[in-house]
This record gives C-alpha cells, structure tokens and sequence, in this order.
C-alpha cells in the first residue's frame, strides 16, 4: 500500500482553449497560496508550531504539516523534481531558490474567518517577496542569489492556488447554509482579483485546486450529519456540504473560463480536486483502507474536538490516541489527509486525468 513512486503518462503536444501546452520545458519556481492543505509551515512559524504526531513520517516536529507526512504539494514538487517548498514565513534554514509556499493554515479567499493570513494578503506577501529579492539579486552582496530566484524566474514559475475550504468551513460554522450560497459569488470575485494580480506581476502559468468534498470530512459527518437523517449519502458524506462544495466549484470553473478571456497570455488550468478525493473515498475500503470516516490522530468527543496532538483529558484518560498505522487511514486528523491518501491524490491529478484543459503539470509550463 506504501508505494511512493509516480509514473505518469505523458502526451508530447496537447492543444485545449487556444493554447499549446507542450511536454518537456521545468519551472525554475513554485509559488503557493493556499490553506492548510498545503501549508508546509507558516502556520507553525506565524503562531505555535505544529505538535507532532503531525509530521511523523516526515521531518517530524520541523515538519509544519497537518499530516503523518507529505502533502500533495509535497508529491508535486517530488514530480517536478524540485525541493520541498519553504513557507514564505519561516525564519530559519529556509531555501527560496526555487519559489515559496505563502499558504497558511486556515486561511480562507475571503479577509476574516479562522486566520488573518487571507489570500489578498498572502498576494501582498508574494509582492513585497519579489521586491525584495529582486533587489537582493540586483544588489552587491552576491551571497544571496544562491537563495532566492532569479528576476527572469517569476515569469516562468508555476503559481498554485488550494484554497476556499475555510471559506465554506467558516459559512458552515457561523451563517446559514443560504447565506454562505449567496456569498459564493463575492468569494470567487475576490479569487479572480487574486489571479488577476499576478499576472500584472507577470505570473503566467496556473494551476488552480477546486475545493475538495467538505462533507466527506469524518469531523463534518461527526458535527453536522451524524445526528440529521437522510443528510448523508452512501459514503457518510454530508450531502448538503458536498452541494454547496459543487456550487463553488461550478462557479470556480467559471471564474477560470473568463480568466482565460481576460488573460491571453495565461494558461489557466482547473484541477477538478473534488472528483479524485470523493472517488477515493468511495473506493476507500476497495483499497486496503478503513472506514472513510475514521481518523488516526483526535477525537471527538461530546461535540468538542480534541486536536492531533493535543493532550486533553476524559474521565482522567487521554483523549487523543493516535493509531498504529497511519496508511490504513483517508483521514489523519478528521479534517486533514494522510500521506498515503494525499500520495494516491497526487497520482491522479498529476496525471492530467482531473484537469482542464486535460495536460499533465509538466506539460502546462511555456
């Protein structure tokens, strides 16, 4: 079950939408924004760090991850053959050569919900980022052009987007289903601002994560389709979860096509993430793994969750009881993926199979 290697096939020359993606050419550079599904430790640097078990296969407690390890960003840089993505915020022994991880756990399109670190201020980031570096490299001190991309890369890089699951967790928590529908329009406008923003900083090429099946998440099921019958579908999914989730990705996908017209210069593609997670879910136990909706590290008890290495007490016993065998497990965390379902995800999207126009990462660089 443990397989850690990609094979991918490749097409050498793939016309879609009026743009010629051929295979063959490699980003110099990786630029993210995202939420905690891609966070490779900001989170950690900006607050408190990420207590392990989180991060047990990989790095452990330098890890930064919501993860017993990799993410797919991190299979995705495998792929590339490029190193693990530094967080724009860490302080200590980071490498930008090659791009930046501005992603920030619980982070959302949207300015409010669980973090400050909201994707119009993760842009200024990336902005104030290629200033700077710009005049580093320019400068006199040569020492720090080993460390930071060169001017010519931000044109060529590959800029990653992962974000708008707060949004909706967020919408869940704190409005009413009809309210967070009627704000998806404003979400998504602010995500096209977003997109828009860089390509006048002279990004190029992007690859765009829709939202993932939210309801699928085994703390949702536990927190909102658990006790509402007739709520969840044949996986313990939270049907009207999934359904706002679909709505945001039919008007993300929108978002793309008329990026695609206002930007003749981009290639814009759509990664159709929701599919690859709900397939693996549904395919969950056909593939070696336990209940969908059960998790290895937390709990949740009496309606109070207890987070993957947090030491709370029940009864005078400790509450969370991380498993064996992570790989056995979708779910690390209740919220987050392990390493082996975010592996198997990572296999499908890397192969072009999920994405629109369908081209593999590879063959979406100039």
């Amino acid at each position: 079950m443990m397989t850690k290697f990609l094979f991918l096939p490749f097409t050498i020359v793939i016309v879609a939408a009026g743009v010629s993606f051929t295979e063959g050419s490699q980003y110099p550079a990786i630029f993210n924004f995202g939420d905690s599904n891609s966070d490779t430790g900001a989170i950690s640097a900006a607050f408190t760090i990420v207590h392990p078990p989180n991060g047990q296969n990989f790095l452990g407690a330098l890890s930064g991850r919501y993860s017993d390890g990799r993410l797919i960003i991190d299979f995705i840089t495998e792929e590339l053959k490029l190193p693990y993505l530094d967080a724009y915020l860490n302080s200590v022994g980071a490498n930008y050569r090659h791009g930046a991880n501005f992603a920030t756990g619980g982070s959302s399109i949207l300015k409010g919900g669980y973090s400050p670190f909201h994707l119009a201020y993760q842009i200024s980031q990336f902005i104030q980022f290629k200033l700077r570096t710009q005049i580093l490299f320019n400068g006199t001190e040569q020492h720090f052009r080993s460390s930071i991309p060169r001017p010519e890369d931000f044109s060529r890089a590959l800029y990653m987007f992962d974000i708008g699951q707060n949004d909706l967790s967020y919408g869940f928590q704190y409005s009413s289903e009809e309210q967070l529908r009627a704000s998806l329009p404003n979400i998504l406008s602010q995500f096209s601002q977003a997109v828009e923003q860089l390509y006048s900083e002279g990004a190029r090429v992007f690859w765009i994560h829709n939202t993932g099946p939210i309801g699928c998440l085994p703390l949702n099921f536990l927190a909102y389709g658990k006790s509402k019958k007739g709520n969840v579908d044949a996986n313990g999914c939270v049907i009207s979860q999934n359904g706002i989730a679909h709505e945001f990705n039919l008007q993300l996908k929108n978002q793309v096509l008329q990026l695609r017209k206002k930007l003749p210069l981009a290639k814009l593609i759509y990664v159709d993430v929701y599919k690859a997670k709900y397939e693996l879910v549904s395919n969950a136990r056909k593939l070696g793994f336990v209940n969908p909706l059960e998790f290895c590290c937390g709990n949740y008890l009496g309606g109070y969750k207890i987070s993957c290495g947090q030491n709370t007490t029940e009864s005078g016993t400790v509450s969370d009881k991380t498993c064996k065998n992570p790989s056995e497990f979708l779910s690390w965390d209740g919220v987050h993926y392990s390493e082996e379902a975010n592996l198997l995800i990572a296999k499908q999207i890397l192969s072009g199979a999920f994405s629109d126009p369908p081209v593999t990462i590879r063959q979406a660089c100039f």
